[in-house]
């Protein structure tokens, strides 16, 4: 069994485009000593691949280092996170695709990631949703007012055109930061945050 000093953060990695968010979100959790658990689809490791200077191998062996970080095969169902009795504090699945957002919205749990969801949306802890696809059809609409309806937030990772963001890094940053908000584990946004460029 996991030990954690506190309920970890579930974060969800499916195949869509964005696989920067979900490195970035991961990065800050952790700098925050938040435990986290992480899931990622095996088209979310094809993803991170093509988008990304890093792979997520390397990334994932990075994170191991922290005593709070713990990741799990997509098709290990015996995993903690796959009862509500194990406590979280909430999930992120970023980025979600459209695939992932309307099995989720219709029941349909054959992996743990979508098990995990299922079950923070049933134990009504925080679930933030990181939808990518454009434009959305009918259908993309109708699932995720399903699923905002069950409690779920709908986080479209938005450009923050009014703070003037200089680069696809600084969105990215954006994102995150408004993903931690939404989950409780921050108040609100920082007043410090770099919207441009940095080393990583």
């Amino acid at each position: 069994m996991v030990n954690f000093s506190a309920p970890p953060v579930i974060v969800g990695i499916t195949g869509a485009s964005g696989a920067a968010i979900a490195r970035e979100l991961i990065d800050a959790l952790l700098e925050l000593e938040q435990p986290v658990v992480a899931v990622a689809s095996n088209a979310a490791r094809m993803v991170w691949q093509e988008e990304l200077d890093e792979p997520y191998n390397d990334a994932a062996a990075r994170w191991v280092e922290s005593p709070h970080f713990r990741q799990y095969a997509i098709s290990d169902l015996f995993a903690p996170i796959a009862s509500g009795t194990f406590p979280t504090a909430g999930m992120v699945i970023a980025p979600a695709s459209m695939n992932s957002v309307a099995s989720l919205a219709h029941g349909l749990t054959p992996n743990l990631l979508l098990r995990a969801a299922d079950v923070t949306l049933k134990e009504r802890r925080p679930l933030t949703l990181i939808p990518r696809e454009t434009p959305l059809h009918a259908i993309h609409l109708e699932n995720m007012l399903t699923l905002a309806r069950m409690g779920a937030t709908i986080l479209p990772p938005e450009p923050p055109f009014y703070l003037k963001p200089l680069d696809i890094g600084g969105v990215v940053r954006f994102v995150a930061q408004r993903a931690l908000v939404s989950l409780g584990i921050a108040d609100r946004l920082p007043d410090d945050v770099q919207y441009h460029d940095r080393e990583r």
